[in-house]
């Protein structure tokens, strides 16, 4: 008999097994293997120690000065807890003091922290040093507005610091391309309208994951960077397994872009070919807590799966939809394509991933995994299964037996780029 490969994919706190027959098995997208090297906190004092294109810390850092250090919030895996330790060493060697210094977490459009979440993502020694405060929406500094009309709204404690420093981990984004960088700036720590009026260019040519200079969106974000200015920044980037594999600090574009190419010669993967099937999880717990948060590893799915085909996505969705605006636009929209042509006339924040999954929807059927029931799952335009090997027999009825089938097993983290013909992955 044919034989079969066993593969696991991430549901929650537990997971989902499926046989494939090897045949039909195009390939399993995982991190690419880069040279060992530091990792963790040793990591980030060795970028803290060689930043690129802008001096040390703490020869930027004059003693006295007020100092915003912006990072990501809960729906994020940045380490802020590892991070932070050292980054302060460097801050007090400039002559900071603790009471200067102030940890601001980027809410963007997201809910605010109670007082445990906000210690947890601090890490003890911090929340006990110096002010860990969310970032306030309602309370911003109009600061410029950048050449396409997004207005610069920076929460006031940022906005009004002398020094401004921004963390963040480096993903694969849908639409501005890469997270990190001055994206801690906007959408971090700006305002709704702010936030629209930059994410609205996600319809636009070049706003896609992987994309840099011709992204409309990330030029935009950049742009805001550097009308309300950025002294520094510290990205991440993390293992499917969220440790620190290489840290770069420095100028907030230059040191952002090492930190990019890291991330493409680890999770970018060329394929010759599209596949019929693509099996795909955010990896679990959290980042598959809802829909909202789940999409994001659907969105990397469709640069993989070809027209007519299906996209298996595995993930818990315990906590629903996650999005007011999402879900209104998810549970009142009469069809798919009237997301997308709302969305043209009428761009709303949450709106905008509804939109994105139409958008799916029109290159691919969507089989759905999860713990949301399902008639819901159905009256958002979505197909239910039960498990994920019945989902994947069941595309096999659809496209028969010897259709292909590629597994994504940290979807969220790793992008498809289908290669020209001829040319080699």
């Amino acid at each position: 008999m044919p034989g079969k490969i066993n593969l696991r994919f991430g549901l929650g706190d537990g997971f989902q097994e499926v046989q494939v027959p090897e045949k039909n098995l195009l390939g399993v997208l995982r991190a690419n293997e880069v040279p060992a090297g530091l990792t963790g906190e040793a990591e980030v004092r060795r970028a803290l120690a060689e930043p690129i294109g802008s001096p040390r810390l703490r020869e930027i850092v004059q003693p006295g000065e007020r100092i915003a250090i912006v990072t990501s919030d809960i729906t994020r895996p940045m380490p802020t807890w590892t991070v932070m330790p050292p980054l302060l060493e460097e801050l007090y060697a400039a002559g900071a003091s603790a009471s200067d210094i102030t940890l601001v977490f980027a809410l963007g459009s997201h809910r605010r922290h109670n007082s445990e979440e906000m210690r947890h993502l601090a890490g003890e020694r911090v929340w006990h040093e110096i002010a860990c405060v969310d970032s306030d929406p309602s309370d911003c500094v109009r600061m410029g507005v950048t050449s396409t009309g997004t207005p610069v709204d920076i929460t006031r404690t940022v906005a009004e610091a002398d020094r401004r420093i921004c963390l963040g981990n480096i993903e694969y984004h849908y639409f501005a391309g890469y997270s990190g960088g001055a994206k801690a700036l906007m959408p971090g720590v700006s305002n709704r309208e702010a936030i629209q009026r930059n994410h609205s260019m996600m319809v636009l040519p070049g706003a896609r994951a992987g994309a840099l200079e011709d992204n409309p969106i990330r030029r935009d974000i950049e742009e805001a960077g550097a009308v309300c200015g950025i002294d520094f920044i510290l990205n991440v980037v993390l293992s499917e397994h969220k440790e620190i594999l290489r840290a770069a600090a420095g100028h907030p574009v230059q040191a952002h872009r090492a930190g990019c190419a890291f991330l493409d010669a680890l999770y970018l993967k060329d394929l010759p070919e599209p596949a019929d099937i693509v099996l795909v999880s955010q990896g679990g717990t959290p980042k598959d807590l809802n829909l909202y948060q789940t999409q994001k590893a659907l969105d990397n799915a469709r640069h993989a799966v070809k027209p007519g085909g299906v996209i298996i996505l595995i993930g818990s969705c315990r906590e629903g939809l996650g999005e007011r605006v999402f879900t209104e636009w998810m549970t009142t929209s009469p069809s798919p394509q009237a997301m997308i042509e709302r969305i043209g006339r009428d761009f709303q924040l949450g709106g905008h991933k509804a939109a994105a999954i139409a958008m799916t929807l029109e290159k691919a059927d969507i089989y759905l995994v999860s713990e949301m029931t399902d008639d819901f799952v159905r009256s958002i335009f979505l197909t239910p299964q039960p498990d994920a090997q019945s989902a994947l027999d069941r595309a096999f009825e659809k496209l028969g037996p010897e259709a292909s089938v590629l597994a994504m097993p940290y979807g969220g983290s790793t992008l498809p780029r289908i290669l020209p013909k001829g040319a080699n992955a």
